[in-house]
Order: structure tokens, then C-alpha cells, then sequence
């Protein structure tokens, strides 16, 4: 007499659960570099303002190192191409209204940044900001 030998279920649906997790983790790794990617690492010392307003808006940076180098969203330009590269960027869908930051190194000569301040107004910024370093109150 021959026994019947029970053969397991047969699986026909899709374990959903790691797919989900997965996924979950890459949303996660997107949402702590997004942030890092919009600067470029270029060390820049900014100066110091008691307030940050414009910290958490949508906006365009155009940074400005101690040595003279530029840097429009993280892209690297020469001066002679500021302007250009601000319009065009300016020009895409959704940034007629955005708010340009200018980064500029605390040791940057105030005549660059009051050129890379006339270059925005020139490409057709609307909003312009500087960043700074929050100052720490101090202690009374």
C-alpha cells in the first residue's frame, strides 16, 4: 500500500512585505540626501544675522567663494556666464517667482557680491536674499 505524501501549498500571490520595505528604505535614503545635493561643497564661511528667514523656501543658491569661484544650484560657472545661467535657470517652469540666495564666503569682497546681487536682478529675480550664520544670543 502506497502512502500519499502531502506536497506543500501551492504559492500564488506575491509576498508584498519586502518590496514595502525596500521601498520604504529608498524613500528614506532620498529624503536625508536630497538636502546635501542642492549645495555644492565648496567651503564657503558665511557671516553672521540673528535671523533665517528664507531658510526653508524653494530657492535658486549662487555661491560665492573666498578664491573667486561661482557656483549656481551646485554647478560650477565663470563670472562672465552668471547671468546667462541664471536667466536660464530662472526661466524654467515654476521658478519665475523663486526666491535666489546668495551664499558668499564672509572673506569675499563686497563688490562680487553686490555683482552677483546686480547679475540675479539683471537675469529677472524678483526675491533676493543673503545667507548668513545664525548668531547665537548670548547670555546676559
Amino acid at each position: 500500500m502506497r502512502q500519499r505524501v502531502a506536497s506543500p501549498p501551492i504559492i500564488t500571490r506575491i509576498n508584498l512585505t519586502p518590496i514595502i520595505d525596500v521601498a520604504l528604505v529608498l524613500v528614506i535614503i532620498l529624503l536625508v540626501t536630497a538636502p546635501m545635493l542642492t549645495v555644492i561643497n565648496m567651503p564657503v564661511a558665511l557671516p553672521q544675522a540673528r535671523t533665517r528667514e528664507a531658510e526653508n523656501q524653494r530657492n535658486v543658491s549662487v555661491t560665492l567663494g573666498a578664491d573667486g569661484r561661482l557656483a549656481v544650484d551646485g554647478d560650477l560657472v565663470q563670472k562672465e556666464a552668471l547671468r546667462a545661467r541664471l536667466a536660464a535657470r530662472l526661466a524654467e517652469a515654476g521658478n519665475s517667482d523663486v526666491l535666489v540666495v546668495i551664499r558668499a564666503d564672509s572673506g569675499t569682497r563686497y563688490a562680487a557680491v553686490r555683482a552677483a546681487l546686480e547679475d540675479a536682478r539683471a537675469a529677472g529675480a524678483k526675491h533676493l536674499a543673503i545667507a548668513t550664520r545664525q548668531k547665537l544670543r548670548e547670555s546676559p
